[in-house]
C-alpha cells in the first residue's frame, strides 16, 4: 500500500511539472536558509559549554557611575580578585587577565627570527585551574608563579620553534622581556571566550607587586563554591570595596556574569578580551527568522496546492465513490507531501552547503558543514522533515480528503469562505513581513552612508600608524621619525601614544578641587605636530611645545570643546589656564583647543579629550601622513625603511580609515544579511502570491470564459483578477509601516548620531511591494485572460 502511494506521488508529481517544481523550489530554498541559520545559530549557544566547572565560572563586571556615562567594563582592578579571594568563603579561586600592552601588538623575537603576536596575556595561573587548562608539556602550570615565565599554546610553540623542544628555552618580548617558556598548552576551541596563544606569568607585571583600585584594566574571572549565591557574593564584594575604596572615590561597583552569558550577553559592554563577541537579539531574531522562513515555504505548498484543488477534488471524488476512507486519501496526500519535502530536503542541504562560505564570509565565521552531520544536527533534520510533512501537506490531507463525493465531483462547488481567508491573511503576513526587511535595509544603509559621509573632525584618509611597541630607546624612535621625514611621500610624521579609533588612557577631569565626581577624559601622549597631521581645527592657542626638556615637571595639554565645555570656558579663555586631571600629580597647563573629532565610533558621543606631554605614557605609534596615490610602493619604500633602521621588531601598520571601517563592521554585516534576507523574503512571498493568484483564476475559470465571450479584454481580466491581490499588499503596508518604524527606531538608539527616518523610506518600501507583486500577479493574470474560452466553458 505503502509502495502505491509512493508511485502515485511520484506520478502527480510529474503530471504538474510546474507547480512540482515551485514547491521544491520553495522548500529547498526556505530549508537551506533554515539549516544555515541554525548551523550559525546552534554554534553561537555553543560557546563556553567545554569547561568542566562553568556552571560555577563568573567575570567581574565593573558598573561605572554617572560621570563615566554608567558604562558596564569588562575589565576590573587589578586588586579585586585578590581581595575579594581572601575576604569571601564563596570564593575558591581569582585570577587576572592583562593583555599585553593593553591591547597592543608584542613582537616576538626567538632566535634571529622576529614574530607579531596579537594575542600575548599576561595571567595568574590560577587561570588554569579554573578553565582546567591541560599541560601538554612541562611540569606544572605552577611554574607560572615565578616571574619571566610564559606557557605556549601548540600550534603557538610549532610557529615559534617548529619541531624543536621548545621546554627550557626563551623568547624575548618588545626587546625587553626575556621569558622562558615552561609549558604547553592546547589550543583553545574556536567557540572559547577566552583564547590565548601566549599567557606569562602575572608576577612579571607592574600590577602584581602593588595592585591599584583605579586602574580597571584586567579581565578577572572567578570560581565559586558549588551552589554559592550570586547575590550574596556581591553584596560581599560590595563590602570589600567599601573596605579598600573611600565612598568618595568608588567611581564603579562590581557583578558577576555568568561564564555561559559571557559570549551573547555583552554586546555594548567595553573592553572585553573575547575576539568574537556574540548578540543574543540578533540570535533571538535569526532563530524566529529562520521558523518564519521555514512557515513561509509550508504555506506556501499549502497555496499551490490548493491552486490544483480543482482537480484533486476530483480524483478525490472519484476514489471516494470507489471506496476509498478519508484515512487512505489523508496517508495519500501526506506521502505525497513527504516525498516532496524529502526531495527538498536533500536539495536544501546541497544549497546549504553552497550558501555557507558566502555566509562565512559574510558572518566572520568559519563554520564546517560537517557540523550537519553531528547527532543533534541530523536529529534537527528528521524533525525539520516531519514538521514540514505535517505542517505543509496539512490542508490537502485534511481538507480535500474530507470533502464530500459529491462535493468533491460537482465542478460549480468551491471552498469554504474561511480557508481562503486564512491564505489570504497569509499571503498579508508574508508580504508584511517583506515590507518590514524593505524598510529596515534602506534604513541600515542610510545610516551605513551617514556614518562614512559624517565629518569626523579629522581626516583619516592617507593616515598610516606604524607601531613602534618592540622598540626600546627614545633615540632608535626619534631616528626612526627622522628617516620617515627624509621620504618624499611623507608629508607629516608625528609619534602619539594612540589615535582616533583605539582606546588610550582614560582619567577623570575635574572643574577643581571641589569637584567630587569629575568626568571622564581619554587622554593621549603626544608630540606636538599630531594636531596637523590630523588635520584638527584648532580653536584657540597653539599646540604642544616641540621639546620638552629633561627634568622638566610641568604638563602641557590641548583640551577639545567637550572638555573646555566641561570646565566652564570660551575656548579663548581656557588658553593659559590651568586644569586638574587625576594622574598627572598637579595641574596642568592648557596649551590650545580643538574643535570636537569622533575618536571613537558614532554608537558614541564624543567626550572629554586631551594631548598630552606628561611622560607617563609611552608613544607607541609613528603615524605618517602620506600623499603618494601608489600605496603598494608607499608600503614598500615604508617597510624596508623600517627595517633598515630597526632589525629586531616586525614592520606593523594600520590605516586610519579602515580602522575606522572596522568600528562599523557589524552594522556592515547586518545590512548584508538584512539585504539578503529581505530579497528571500520578497521572493517565497512572491510564490505564496503566485499561489493564491493561480488558485482565484482556477475558480474564476468559467466567469472568465464569459466575461471573454462577452467582449471582455485581456486588460480588463487582468485588471480584475489583479485588483483583490493589490488590495491585500495595501493592507501589508498598513500594517508594516508602524511596525518597522518602530523597530528602526529602536535600532537607530544605539546610536549617537543618526539619522531621522524619513517618508521616502517608506514609500520606497511601499511602491516597491506594490510593484512587485503586480508584476507577479499579472504574470498569472494575462495567463488566465488569455486563455481559450471555449475549453473554460466546457462541462463535463
Amino acid at each position: 500500500m505503502f509502495h502505491n502511494n509512493l508511485k502515485i506521488a511520484w506520478r502527480s508529481l510529474k503530471t504538474n511539472r510546474m507547480f512540482s517544481g515551485i514547491n521544491i523550489l520553495g522548500l529547498s530554498l526556505g530549508l537551506a536558509i533554515t539549516i544555515v541559520l541554525f548551523l550559525f545559530i546552534s554554534y553561537e549557544r555553543s560557546f563556553d559549554k567545554e569547561y568542566e566547572h562553568k556552571e560555577e565560572i563568573f567575570r567581574v563586571l565593573v558598573q561605572t557611575d554617572e560621570s563615566y556615562g554608567k558604562e558596564i567594563l569588562c575589565t576590573a582592578p587589578a586588586a579585586v580578585a585578590p581581595a575579594i579571594k581572601t575576604d569571601i568563603p564563596s570564593v575558591k579561586k581569582a585570577a587576572r587577565i592583562l593583555k599585553h600592552g593593553f591591547g597592543e601588538t608584542a613582537f616576538v623575537k626567538v632566535g634571529n627570527t622576529n614574530f607579531l603576536e596579537k594575542e600575548l596575556y599576561w595571567c595568574d595561573p590560577e587561570l588554569f585551574e579554573i578553565f582546567n587548562i591541560k599541560i601538554l608539556e612541562g611540569r606544572s602550570y605552577k611554574e607560572l608563579e615565578r616571574p619571566n615565565t610564559v606557557a605556549l599554546s601548540q600550534s603557538t610553540a610549532k610557529r615559534y620553534f617548529g619541531s624543536e623542544d621548545p621546554i627550557g628555552k626563551t623568547i624575548l618580548v618588545d626587546n625587553e622581556d626575556q621569558l622562558e617558556v615552561v609549558g604547553i598548552f592546547p589550543d583553545f576551541a574556536s567557540n572559547s571566550s577566552i583564547s590565548f596563544n601566549a599567557i606569562g606569568s602575572f608576577s612579571s607585571t607592574f600590577a602584581f607587586k602593588e595592585p591599584s583600585w583605579g586602574n580597571s584594566s584586567f579581565e578577572t574571572y572567578v570560581q565559586l563554591d558549588p551552589g554559592a549565591s550570586i547575590a550574596t557574593t556581591e553584596l560581599q564584594m560590595q563590602s570589600v570595596l567599601d573596605k579598600n575604596v573611600d565612598k568618595a572615590g568608588q567611581w564603579f561597583s562590581l557583578t558577576l556574569q555568568p561564564l555561559e552569558n559571557v559570549h551573547l550577553f555583552s554586546a555594548g559592554y567595553v573592553n572585553s578580551y573575547s575576539k568574537h563577541i556574540g548578540d543574543i537579539s540578533e540570535i533571538r531574531n535569526l532563530t524566529f527568522l529562520a521558523l518564519l522562513i521555514l512557515l513561509i515555504a509550508c504555506v506556501n505548498y499549502m497555496n499551490l496546492m490548493t491552486a490544483k484543488s480543482q482537480k484533486r477534488t476530483k480524483d478525490v471524488g472519484i476514489n471516494k465513490t470507489l471506496g476509498a476512507s478519508s484515512k487512505s486519501l489523508v496517508i495519500r496526500f501526506y506521502a505525497e507531501t513527504g516525498l516532496v519535502t524529502l526531495i527538498s530536503l536533500f536539495i536544501g542541504i546541497g544549497i546549504s552547503a553552497l550558501l555557507l562560505p558566502a555566509f562565512n564570509t559574510i558572518t566572520g565565521m568559519e563554520l564546517e558543514m560537517s557540523l550537519l552531520f553531528r547527532l543533534e544536527m541530523l536529529t534537527g533534520l528528521v524533525v525539520f522533515w516531519l514538521t514540514t510533512t505535517l505542517v505543509a501537506g496539512s490542508y490537502p490531507a485534511f481538507y480535500l480528503s474530507k470533502s464530500s463525493p459529491n462535493a468533491a465531483l460537482n465542478p460549480g462547488s468551491k471552498g469554504g469562505k474561511g480557508v481562503i481567508n486564512l491564505r489570504k491573511g497569509l499571503v498579508v503576513l508574508q508580504f508584511a513581513a517583506s515590507v518590514v526587511l524593505i524598510v529596515s535595509v534602506t534604513v541600515i544603509y542610510q545610516q551605513l552612508e551617514f556614518m562614512q559621509q559624517q565629518k569626523l573632525g579629522y581626516e583619516p584618509e592617507n593616515t598610516i600608524a606604524v607601531t613602534t611597541g618592540g622598540i626600546r630607546g627614545t633615540s632608535i624612535k626619534q631616528t626612526l621619525v627622522k628617516e620617515f621625514k627624509s621620504l618624499s611621500m611623507v608629508s607629516d610624521v608625528a609619534m602619539a601614544q594612540g589615535f582616533p579609533g583605539i582606546s588610550v588612557s582614560g582619567r577623570t577631569l575635574f572643574k577643581n578641587e571641589n569637584d567630587e565626581n569629575g568626568t571622564q577624559i581619554s587622554t593621549n601622549h603626544s608630540d606636538a605636530q599630531v594636531i596637523e597631521l590630523l588635520k584638527l581645527n584648532l580653536l584657540a592657542g597653539k599646540t604642544l611645545p616641540l621639546v620638552k626638556q629633561e627634568g622638566d615637571t610641568l604638563v602641557e595639554v590641548v583640551l577639545n570643546k567637550k572638555a573646555i565645555e566641561y570646565l566652564g570656558y570660551s575656548p579663548e579663555e581656557a588658553v593659559g589656564k590651568k586644569v586638574l586631571i587625576g594622574g598627572f600629580g598637579e595641574k596642568a597647563r592648557i596649551m590650545g583647543v580643538v574643535d570636537n573629532f569622533n575618536y571613537e565610533s558614532l554608537h558614541r558621543p564624543i567626550g572629554a579629550y586631551a594631548f598630552h606631554n606628561r611622560r607617563s605614557e609611552a608613544k607607541s605609534f609613528v603615524l605618517l601622513r602620506v600623499k603618494s596615490a601608489d600605496l603598494t610602493d608607499t608600503m614598500h619604500q615604508l617597510k624596508s625603511t623600517f627595517e633598515s633602521v630597526i632589525t629586531d621588531a616586525a614592520f606593523e601598520y594600520v590605516f586610519l580609515d579602515k580602522n575606522m571601517e572596522r568600528l562599523y563592521a557589524q552594522e556592515h554585516k547586518t545590512a548584508l544579511m538584512g539585504l539578503i534576507f529581505c530579497v528571500l523574503a520578497i521572493f517565497v512571498a512572491c510564490l505564496g502570491l503566485f499561489g493564491l493568484a493561480a488558485f482565484t483564476a482556477e475558480q474564476r475559470k468559467k466567469e472568465i470564459g464569459v466575461r471573454k465571450v462577452l467582449g471582455a479584454s485581456v486588460l480588463g481580466i487582468t485588471q480584475m483578477l489583479s485588483k483583490d491581490f493589490l488590495k491585500l499588499v495595501l493592507v501589508a503596508v498598513t500594517i508594516a509601516f508602524p511596525m518597522a518604524y518602530w523597530l528602526m527606531t529602536n535600532w537607530l538608539h544605539d546610536f549617537a548620531y543618526r539619522v531621522t527616518i524619513g517618508w521616502t523610506v517608506f514609500a520606497l518600501a511601499g511602491i516597491l511591494a506594490l510593484f512587485i507583486a503586480l508584476v507577479t500577479v499579472s504574470f498569472q493574470a494575462i495567463s488566465a485572460a488569455r486563455a481559450n474560452p471555449v475549453k473554460s466553458l466546457r462541462t463535463e
